[in-house]
């Protein structure tokens, strides 16, 4: 192992402009290229496993020229990369990412379906043993070797590079139907400013004569063919879905959507364009808003006549649905797209990290904050349904078929617009929408940004600004099929396909990649370096075993038994499974493609290609003081 340098005379010995060999460290113009400063920072040893040199950084990046050096030494020349400004904006960004609108509508649902409070026995177990260790595994990834989805993989296991490109993929297909959401939010949030919310009445232009008000004064009765005005408003007015007969005819665009939509890309793009120093401002608000305003809206639930009924039917307990497979592959499925790792976006926020940041405790932390916040949400959301089961003499079950984004803009949208103070719980509940999704996009987009920006940072290192500004039209572009008065079909289809097998595969080989080619005890001695401990044997356990087996059981259960669609009155027809698959195959497809290419680019027999193609390319730099060298 060489020997790092430990003062400024070692330095002084140099003449400048001359090239100085200091135990194997190739030094080029020393007075330029490296300052060497004492400031009691802990001397890291090298890595036990992965070579003979010790390597050192503090999360910049660095393009290295080699330099002859009797095959001991490799140029270093280095640029700052960007840091947090504060650990809070790191925490508050992992959690507006992690906490999304999913937590709000998909949680709750899935909990009463599955057995109420029955169901968060297999919900903890899936947590503890498959998505905490996978989130804290790509947080030490990046944390550790400083690059984003694409590049990191030239560190670990060159040939899994395809992986970085098909999370790529997949994050532009949710940033395509993701943001429609927030359009549909933002549209409530604009209609929301008048003294009557335009959802309470049957008289509006849109409405038909199925409408039915029972919340008025008049002696209502509810029947089996009565639509709210609330649905009518959702279906009619703002999605305008009868003006499609389906995926195979979705219409014309929307153009009050296409503003709204417009509007958010602004806004997503004036937070991001300059990167974390900015979006970690921002998330001060995105990421504490919902918060403000969930505990507005449970206090206001709780109060409301019936709200006790929604409570019982959320947690009552079915102890036999423990016994049903599709109940534990929904807990595995519900953990791992909340906590959300193979987006690359945990990569790419914990590469702006400071090199000795705890990530241990971060994952722990946040990750217990999405999973309390999720359970909190359903005391929100079901409050509101007892008190709307109460108001139509209902049972629960009847007022709950609503699933998906139907549950926030029809069920909680019409309680609301029934309460005392409508317009204002109205205002601040689509800007709670707002804010939970706006987070959760600057992550997303991130993660593409930093991938690409570190994958060719020649081309667009100092032109982040026009990368984004390429990548939000982009993504604006591709979301146009989804702001047809067909779009809701689409963006059924893109949330069923796009991301759901696509991400668990990727994933998968992520941790295979990174248990079983790089190795589990070398992943251990990089956390040992970061964090000063090494991860015990549960840790090792999860990422070598369970974490894999958890992911495969979740993709083969998908596979094996693919959704059936359905959306108000459309039945999705069975060529639409085919491109569902399709959809998913394309970002996929990546890997198997870039294993081929790599192995016919790289020379030697094919033994000898495939040693070269698992073995790492580029050594990964840790930090003495301020020194930021690679010792080869």
């Amino acid at each position: 192992e060489t020997e790092p340098l430990t003062s400024k005379k070692d330095v002084s010995d140099c003449n400048e402009g001359e090239d100085c060999k200091e135990n194997g460290l190739l030094v080029r113009n020393p007075k330029s290229a490296l300052r060497l400063v004492e400031d009691g920072n802990k001397v890291h040893p090298s890595q036990g496993d992965k070579g003979e040199a010790a390597q050192i950084s503090n999360g910049y990046s660095a393009v290295q020229s080699s330099v002859p050096c009797n095959g001991m030494g490799e140029l270093m020349e280095l640029e700052d990369r960007e840091t947090w400004s504060k650990k809070i904006d790191f925490l508050l960004s992992v959690i507006g990412y992690a906490v999304d609108l999913g937590n709000v509508w998909r949680f709750p649902y899935i909990c009463y379906q599955n057995g109420g409070g029955a169901f968060l026995i297999p919900y903890t177990i899936m947590a503890i043993f498959g998505g905490i260790p996978l989130f804290y595994m790509e947080l030490a990834l990046g944390q550790y070797h400083r690059n984003g989805c694409i590049s990191i993989w030239r560190k670990i296991c060159p040939i899994f590079k395809g992986i970085g490109f098909a999370i790529c993929v997949i994050d532009l297909y949710v940033a395509s139907y993701y943001n429609t959401i927030m359009a549909w939010a933002f549209y409530y949030l604009v209609s929301s400013f008048t003294a009557e919310l335009p959802w309470t009445k049957c008289t509006n232009a849109w409405n038909t004569g199925n409408c039915t008000n029972y919340f008025s004064k008049d002696n209502v009765s509810w029947s089996q063919h009565s639509i709210s005005p609330a649905e009518e408003f959702y279906t009619r007015h703002v999605l305008q879905v009868h003006r499609s007969n389906g995926l195979d005819d979705l219409g014309g665009i929307s153009w009050q959507l296409t503003l709204c939509l417009l509007l958010i890309f602004t806004i997503v793009y004036f937070s991001i364009w300059k990167g974390v120093k900015t979006s970690g401002k921002v998330v001060w608000v995105t990421a504490t808003f919902p918060y403000i305003i969930l505990f507005i809206l449970l206090v206001r639930g709780a109060t409301l006549p019936g709200a006790w009924r929604g409570v019982l039917y959320y947690l009552k307990p079915d102890w036999q649905k423990l016994l049903a497979t599709e109940v534990w592959v929904d807990a595995a499925a519900q953990i791992f797209f909340s906590l959300g790792p193979g987006f690359g976006v945990l990569l790419a926020y914990a590469s702006y990290n400071k090199f000795h940041n705890n990530c241990y405790q971060d994952a722990l932390v946040t990750s217990t904050v999405n999973c309390v916040t999720s359970f909190v949400s359903g005391f929100v959301i079901f409050t509101v349904l007892g008190y709307m089961a109460e108001m139509r003499n209902e049972d629960v079950s009847e007022v709950a078929k609503d699933t998906g984004p139907s549950l926030l803009f029809i069920t909680y949208a019409e309680a609301i617009a029934n309460m005392p103070a409508s317009t204002f719980f109205a205002i601040i509940f689509f800007l709670m929408l707002l804010t939970l999704g706006l987070d959760s996009t600057f992550a997303g987009l991130e993660g593409v940004i930093t991938g690409v920006l570190d994958e060719f940072p020649h081309v667009w290192s100092k032109r982040r600004e026009l990368f984004v500004l390429g990548l939000t039209i982009v993504c604006f572009l591709g979301s146009l099929a989804t702001l047809t008065f067909g779009g809701a079909y689409v963006v059924k289809l893109f949330e069923e396909y796009a991301t759901g097998p696509a991400v668990l595969t990727v994933v998968f080989l992520e941790a295979v990649a990174v248990a079983w080619f790089y190795g589990i005890t070398q992943f251990c001695n990089d956390v040992k370096e970061m964090l000063g401990f090494t991860p015990g044997w549960y840790w090792r356990v999860c990422w070598v075993a369970i974490s894999p087996i958890f992911l495969l059981f979740v993709t083969c259960s998908f596979l094996s038994n693919p959704p059936e669609l359905r959306l108000f009155d459309y039945s999705y027809p069975y060529w639409t499974t085919v491109v569902g698959y399709c959809i998913g195959t394309s970002s996929i497809i990546c890997i198997p493609i870039y294993m081929v290419y790599r192995l016919i680019i790289t020379p030697g027999t094919l033994k000898e290609r495939i040693l070269k193609s698992i073995t790492p390319e580029t050594a990964t730099e840790i930090p003495f003081g301020d020194i930021r060298m690679n010792a080869v």
